[in-house]
C-alpha cells in the first residue's frame, strides 16, 4: 500500500473506533429479522443486459466538491427514474464527504438495492451497514490482508449482505477468487497511484472464472464504453462522477441504461 491508501485506512479505523464507542455493537444488532440484501442486490446485477449501479458521491480527494447543494433523495430518485439497477452510496466522511446518514436517506427515498461504498476494515462496519439499510458492501482487496478479506467476506454473507470484492490487477484477482468471491469489481483506478486506466477491466475480465459476476468501476462516461465492457463479459458497471456532474442526472442515467427500470 502507498502512503495515500495507508492514510485513508488509518483515518477509517479511527473513525470506526469513535462510532463503536458512541453506538456499541449490541445496539446495532437487529431483532432477528432475516436480511436478504444479498438476494436483492444479486438479482439486480444478474438481470438480463448490462446493469448500471449509479453512485451518489459528494466529493473526492482529487476533484473536490462534485455537486454542492444536491440532496441524496433527489439524486437517488433521479437514478431510479433513469433506469439504474442499483445505487451506490459513498459513506466515507473524511475523504469523500459521505456518511451513513446519506445511506439511510437513500434507503427511505428509493426502492433500489443499495451498495455501501466505503473502506471496510472492521466487522463493526458490516453490522452498521445492515442497520442502515444496505444490501451490499464493498471489500477492497488492496486494503485487506488475506485473513481479513476472508473473515469479512464470510461475515457479510452471513449477515445477508452481498460483498463486492474489488480488484485492480491479476494478483488481487487471484486473492479475490481464493476468498471465494462470487461478485468481483474491477476498478480501472489504481488506488495506490489514483491513476485511471480504462483498459484495465478489459484486460482482466477474461481472467475472471465462470460463475463469478463482475462489475466494472471508474472511468466510464458513455454508452459506447458500457457496450465495450458488456461485450467483454461484465454483468454491471458502477458510474458516479459522470452522472453526478451531469446537468440533468435522470437524463444522463437514462442515456446509459436505455431507461430500462
Amino acid at each position: 500500500m502507498t502512503a495515500v491508501l495507508d492514510g485513508i485506512l488509518a483515518a477509517t479505523r479511527e473513525e470506526v473506533a469513535r462510532r463503536r464507542e458512541a453506538v456499541p455493537l449490541a445496539e446495532l444488532r437487529r431483532d432477528g429479522t432475516p436480511h436478504d440484501g444479498r438476494g436483492r442486490f444479486m438479482a439486480a446485477i444478474e438481470r438480463p443486459g448490462l446493469s448500471v449501479i449509479a453512485e451518489h458521491k459528494r466529493r473526492s480527494p482529487s476533484a473536490g466538491p462534485i455537486r454542492e447543494g444536491a440532496s441524496v433523495q433527489d439524486v437517488v430518485g433521479a437514478y431510479e427514474r433513469g433506469g439504474a439497477a442499483a445505487v451506490s452510496i459513498l459513506t466515507d466522511g473524511p475523504h469523500f464527504g459521505g456518511s451513513l446518514e446519506d445511506l439511510r436517506r437513500a434507503r427511505e427515498a428509493c426502492a433500489l438495492p443499495i451498495l455501501r461504498k466505503d473502506f471496510i476494515v472492521d466487522a463493526y462496519q458490516l453490522h452498521e451497514s445492515v442497520a442502515a439499510g444496505a444490501d451490499a458492501i464493498l471489500l477492497i482487496v488492496a486494503a485487506l490482508d488475506d485473513a481479513a478479506l476472508a473473515e469479512l467476506h464470510a461475515l457479510a454473507l452471513g449477515l445477508g449482505l452481498a460483498a463486492l470484492v474489488e480488484v485492480h490487477d491479476e494478483t488481487e484477482l487471484s486473492r479475490a477468487v481464493a476468498a471465494q468471491a462470487s461478485l468481483i469489481g474491477i476498478n480501472n483506478r489504481d488506488l495506490r497511484t489514483m491513476d485511471v486506466d480504462p483498459g484495465r477491466a478489459l484486460r482482466l475480465l477474461g481472467r475472471v472464472p465462470g460463475g463469478v459476476a463482475t462489475v466494472v468501476e471508474s472511468g466510464l462516461r458513455d454508452r459506447a464504453q458500457l457496450d465495450q465492457v458488456g461485450a467483454a463479459g461484465a454483468a454491471a458497471v458502477l458510474v458516479g462522477e459522470a452522472l453526478m456532474r451531469a446537468p440533468d442526472i435522470e437524463a444522463a442515467c437514462r442515456a446509459l441504461t436505455g431507461g430500462a427500470g
